[in-house]
């Protein structure tokens, strides 16, 4: 079957102006910002990485990944890819599977050995408080640029809800403890075991010139549900914290978990493999408006999970689990119908959110909070405290992995800048590029590569990682599908049409230059360009101003 399809643009000659005595319009090369890169929690530049990574230069597709990201690995697992929602090739078949590449790459870091390098020494030392994702990025961030870093972490293991909230088949404890290690081996000292109680001493006790707060939300959300005879009633965060201690979890094997988010699918899906039968996740509301990631879900009915939607626990008694049907008003709220039945459990998991412990920060001087317990900060991270900067779970803001990681490097820039007397400004931030913007010629449909999984009754038994990564060669095919959204990637279409020969190639890397003396603005260039890298704008003094063509 021939899956070609010509998408080659329809030039209209009549609205588009032509070439004249005098040029009233010029071709730039503009570099524009891409959705993928847009769209990226932690700022990555992923299309400069996949880039590289499509060319098999994966080392150099790894540094130029880790410049915004030390923990590829881990986000290649469990980052929810907005990048790839946001995907331009979404248009034509299916998006670029980013995260599998940014899996390869990590994991591919891990065996070689790869390491990070710290910046020339500051002679400034940063304390940071929490060893997640949001605190070891910040950490690795800092010493990149040279300060001395050490982190205080509450728990005994480094890598906050990475390793106690997100279970080991979806993220192998080898994988995380591997850059967590490459990230010590930069010179940052975690110590573990460690709980900060007073902050103003641990910093003047240390030496520290800033500090950054990356607590982790620990601390499940209270929930009222009367609850009588000795019921068995667990949090979310308990029981996962608990399965990565080693602790002996007697769940039994009728569960009945409350709640709609990742972790209520998570908890479901551990439940099953710690000998459920078959686990019930009640949720009040719908499925479209579950928190839940929609493939979060899919994952845990596929493992023989049961989503009982617009449910709600009203009771709690001994076994007995009584359940009072919902049903959803015009505004998409939940309210109950009078309609109950009663579920039989062995255990009943509560996963109705988490927040961070805070009690430690209530007398520091400035610091404000708002009524749900989040740190008030800056848009530069800083708190109302000189020096003491905040971000991740403590903070306002998107609860992700990506997010959280974002939020360290960022901190670590402006804490960078205030050390030394000064305001960090971000680089302003090029125009985006849309599908209906890209000029792309004669395409063939090229599927996304698959990657394998463990049959589902293997999976469940054990707390083995249940998805395989990509090969090299699947991780290259996978990164050639990048359309290049907004940059140019050399393809030479434009040197090809000129009719002029006023497009110079510069050489491998460098692009091209145009010669404006042999330019005559035809905008050839500009419509053959299959990215959208070149931008047709007004030659200077000319009047009227002469729009963008094909816009």
């Amino acid at each position: 079957m021939d899956h070609s399809r010509d998408l080659t643009r329809r030039i209209d000659l009549t609205a588009a102006p032509g070439t004249g005595p005098a040029r009233d319009r010029r071709p730039v090369y503009l570099d524009r910002m891409p959705p993928c890169n847009d769209a990226c929690p932690a700022g990555e530049n992923i299309q400069g990485w996949l880039e590289l990574a499509q060319a098999g230069r994966y080392r150099e597709a790894w540094q130029a990944l880790v410049r915004d990201n030390p923990l590829p690995a881990v986000h290649g697992r469990v980052c929810y890819h907005p990048c790839e929602s946001s995907c331009n090739r979404r248009a034509l078949d299916t998006e670029v599977s980013i995260h599998a590449v940014e899996r390869f790459l990590g994991d591919l870091a891990n065996r070689e050995g790869w390491e990070y390098v710290a910046g020339p020494p500051s002679g400034r030392r940063v304390l940071v408080v929490g060893a997640g994702p949001s605190g070891l990025s910040a950490a690795y961030h800092l010493a990149r640029s040279g300060h001395t870093v050490e982190i205080r972490e509450a728990q005994p293991v480094a890598g906050g809800m990475l390793h106690f909230g997100i279970p080991a088949y979806r993220l192998p404890r080898e994988a995380l403890a591997t850059e967590v290690a490459r990230i010590e081996a930069m010179g940052v000292g975690i110590t573990l075991s460690h709980r900060v109680e007073d902050l103003l001493e641990e910093r003047i006790e240390g030496g520290f010139d800033a500090v950054y707060l990356a607590v982790g939300a620990h601390l499940a959300k209270r929930v009222d549900i009367p609850a009588r005879d000795a019921a068995r009633i667990f949090d979310a965060v308990s029981v996962l914290r608990d399965r990565e201690l080693g602790g002996a979890i007697e769940l039994g094997r009728r569960v009945v978990v409350y709640g709609g988010g990742n972790t209520a699918m998570d908890v479901a899906r551990t439940a099953r493999r710690l000998g459920a039968d078959e686990p019930i996740i009640v949720y009040r509301r719908d499925r479209a408006h579950m928190p839940a990631h929609g493939f979060e879900a899919d994952e845990a009915l596929a493992e023989g999970v049961t989503i009982r939607w617009l449910s709600s626990i009203t009771e709690v008694s001994g076994s007995r689990v009584t359940v009072e049907r919902m049903e959803l008003d015009d505004e998409g709220r939940p309210r109950p119908t009078g309609e109950v039945e009663t579920l039989e459990a062995d255990a009943v998991v509560l996963a109705v959110g988490q927040e961070a412990d805070t009690g430690f920060l209530r007398g520091v001087p400035g610091l404000e909070f708002f009524a749900d317990g989040a740190l008030r900060v800056g848009a530069d991270t800083s708190t109302g405290h000189a020096g003491i900067f905040a971000g991740g779970d403590l903070t306002p803001g998107e609860k992700t992995v990506a997010a959280a990681v974002g939020q360290g490097k960022r901190a670590a820039r402006h804490i960078h800048a205030w050390l030394d007397g000064r305001e960090y400004e971000a680089p302003s931030r090029p125009p985006g590029v849309t599908f209906d913007m890209l000029h792309l010629p004669l395409f063939a449909v090229a599927e996304a590569s698959e990657q394998p999984e463990l049959p589902v009754p293997e999976r469940t038994q054990s707390f083995t990682e249940f998805r395989a990564g990509l090969s090299e060669s699947e991780a290259r095919y996978e990164a050639r599908r990048c359309l290049s959204c907004g940059n140019c990637f050399e393809c030479d279409h434009c040197y090809a049409a000129c009719p002029e020969d006023a497009i110079v190639k510069l050489g491998p890397g460098r692009r091209y230059r145009f010669e404006y003396d042999r330019c005559t603005g035809c905008a050839v260039c500009f419509e053959q360009c299959p990215c959208h890298a070149i931008t047709m704008v007004a030659e200077p003094g000319a009047t009227p101003p002469v729009p963008e063509v094909g816009r």
